[in-house]
């Protein structure tokens, strides 16, 4: 799970491509998790909250 300082930190060119790698990442989990159960389902929820973040801060950053 990636950190808001650590979001803060990366540039808007890994910021986008961070963002498309944990996007990646929650299809799979997801596609897992339909086929047999996630031995940790709280990774799914960590996942998509990360990538919340990542693009909360993309919108903060296209404002200025």
């Amino acid at each position: 799970m990636i950190k808001q300082d650590d979001i803060k930190e990366l540039s808007t060119g890994e910021l986008k491509s961070r963002l498309a790698e944990e996007r990646t990442l929650l299809i799979k989990l997801r596609m897992s998790h339909a086929v047999s159960p996630v031995e940790n389902p709280i990774k799914i929820r960590s996942v998509r909250k990360g990538i919340a973040r990542m693009e909360t801060e993309l919108t903060k950053r296209k404002d200025k």
